[in-house]
């Protein structure tokens, strides 16, 4: 897509997102509700009319071009299966009204069903089905079209926990198997980190940063991208750097300091750390010394909230240390770690 823009009325939703998807890629719209990441997947299959800009196919123009034109098929959150039609009729429906020979539609369906272990469902109807057989059986509808990208709208909202999870590893998978371009929306980032080859986070109608998982997790862009990727998301403080004796630098707010890595930016900034980037030690040993405000068991680990003054720090704990509620405990940011952005456009410096 080219500079896309796309207006209701007076209200412009989405404003002037390029985005290059390389054939075979595993891409991710993430972003908050109303962000505009479902209204760019509209578009791009032509079910959305595109205000300005331009959507490209194979290097083929196709902003004018409708939907049944662009060689994309679209798996969305309902499953929309036909409740009359047996899963293999519900399957082959699109390729029966395209006329094709019943043999061939027999074989696709067939070879479909094969790859989402959907053999022994065939003559069942979708109300027979649980929730993540019907979302394969709708994904298994848009394979045999043998389309030139897939486009996935959020379609695993409706599931529980522990088939989401299941229903993610699936998908994943059959993105390397089938090697087909897919582009996958989501609200739920740590969908986001663990499915896709590229992840673009959106914003306001606007594409904050698009990158691979680790990019985006390691060097966000800005302060949107750095909250909004990450469980839980990444320690955000406003403060002054400053240069000490033997020209070191100190990062300095109301409550607390601690000394950096020399970044070479003087003034106020926002600075972040990830909560696993934060070391708990003994308060005497430590620069910062915060009282525990919350403890949140995860099993495997614990998320600490650490209070110092008006300053909360989310600290990630994977080992049983015995802290409990009210100890006071020794903060140390890794200062290897620090993430420092500008305080008014909140874009990244380090």
């Amino acid at each position: 897509s080219s500079d896309l823009e796309k207006w209701f009325g007076e209200v412009q939703v989405i404003k002037g997102i390029d985005l290059a998807i390389e054939e075979g890629d595993f891409i991710i719209f993430v972003g908050p509700s109303g962000c505009g990441k479902s209204t760019l997947l509209r578009m791009i299959a032509g079910l959305e009319e595109t205000s300005r800009g331009k959507v490209l196919i194979d290097g083929i123009d196709v902003t004018a071009e409708p939907p049944a034109k662009r060689g994309l098929a679209m798996v969305f959150q309902s499953y929309a299966l036909y409740p009359h039609m047996s899963v293999r009729d519900n399957m082959g429906f699109g390729l029966k009204t395209a006329g094709r020979p019943k043999a061939e539609i027999k074989q696709m369906v067939d070879d479909a069903a094969a790859a989402l272990k959907l053999e022994e469902y065939l003559d069942r109807r979708p109300k027979e089905l649980s929730g993540g057989q019907r979302q394969r059986v709708a994904i298994g509808r848009a394979i045999v079209r043998k389309p030139t990208a897939f486009l996935f709208d959020e379609p695993l909202s409706n599931l529980d926990a522990a088939l989401r999870v299941e229903m993610r590893y699936e998908i994943a998978k059959l993105s390397q198997t089938l090697n087909s371009t897919m582009i996958y929306v989501t609200h739920d980032q740590v969908e986001a980190m663990t499915m896709g080859d590229r992840i673009a986070v959106l914003s306001d109608g606007v594409l904050r940063h698009y990158g691979t998982p680790k990019e985006i997790y390691d060097k966000p862009a800005d302060l949107f991208t750095a909250t909004f990727m990450g469980s839980p998301s990444m320690n955000i403080f406003h403060g002054t750097i400053s240069v000490v004796t033997g020209g070191n630098e100190v990062f300095t707010n109301n409550d607390f300091s601690f000394p950096i890595l020399a970044q070479g930016y003087g003034g106020k900034v926002a600075l972040g750390i990830r909560s696993e980037d934060i070391t708990v030690l003994d308060p005497e040993k430590a620069p910062i010394k915060a009282k525990v405000a919350f403890l949140e068991p995860l099993g495997a680990e614990t998320i600490v909230y650490a209070r110092v003054g008006d300053s909360e720090f989310k600290v990630k704990l994977y080992d049983n240390e015995e802290i409990a509620l009210g100890d006071t405990i020794g903060l140390h940011p890794k200062t290897d770690k620090i993430h420092l952005f500008d305080l008014t456009k909140g874009t990244r410096l380090s």
